[in-house]
């Protein structure tokens, strides 16, 4: 049985009702919920949600899923507090021990203090910006890509707790020029290709 862990990071909140992430984190569960060998638990941050049972959850899973709008090249404050809640509360009980560092070597091996590994995350994220706008030339994020540069932090927080990274996948242009059929379905053919191998895996077992 593979534990997938969803959190809706879709925040409400000013002129966004945190509908598309509301939309792709849906797909997510039913994507799971469908398959034999899949055992699904959500958090949406909009929620009231204990730190004790947000912690639980990730030491459940193997894998976690983040869906995530981007507001001013950074996770919302919502999502934000949610990790700075729920990984503070996890010290010692699952997510982390310490920085990982030594007295006798401080300088050395930060960073590796992390209690989830053998557990993996993927990230979603949209954005009002074009894909484009992170691919020319002249443009605004200088041919960096999502994940080397908003993301990049994001990914060496995930790296602290010791989980390894799963390919991401972006929604560009999702507030001027918003095709969610389009985006749906690049979602689950990232799904499947991510997943084709423990798909394939439940179906044989479940055939013997």
């Amino acid at each position: 049985m593979t534990k997938v862990f969803i959190i809706n990071g879709g925040q409400k909140f000013g002129h966004s009702g945190g509908k598309f992430n509301e939309t792709i984190a849906a797909a997510s569960k039913n994507f799971f919920s469908d398959l034999e060998g899949f055992e699904v638990k959500t958090t949406n941050i909009n929620d009231h949600y204990d730190p004790t049972v947000e912690v639980e959850k990730y030491v459940w899973a193997d894998v976690i899923i983040y869906h995530t709008p981007i507001w001013w090249f950074q996770l919302p404050h919502g999502l934000k507090k949610y990790i700075d809640v729920v990984f503070t509360a996890g010290h010692n009980k699952g997510i982390y021990t310490s920085d990982g560092r030594k007295a006798d070597n401080p300088k050395r091996n930060y960073g590796t203090g992390g209690m989830l590994q053998g557990k993996k995350y993927l990230v979603t994220t949209s954005w009002n910006a074009p894909k484009e706008a992170f691919t020319l030339p002249n443009e605004f994020f200088m041919q960096t890509s999502v994940d080397d540069g908003p993301l990049f932090g994001f990914h060496r927080m995930n790296a602290f707790t010791g989980m390894e990274k799963m390919e991401s996948i972006h929604f560009h242009d999702v507030e001027k020029n918003a095709d969610i059929n389009n985006d749906l379905k690049r979602y689950t053919d990232h799904l499947i290709l991510n997943f084709n191998n423990k798909i394939h895996e439940h179906l044989l077992n479940s055939s013997n």
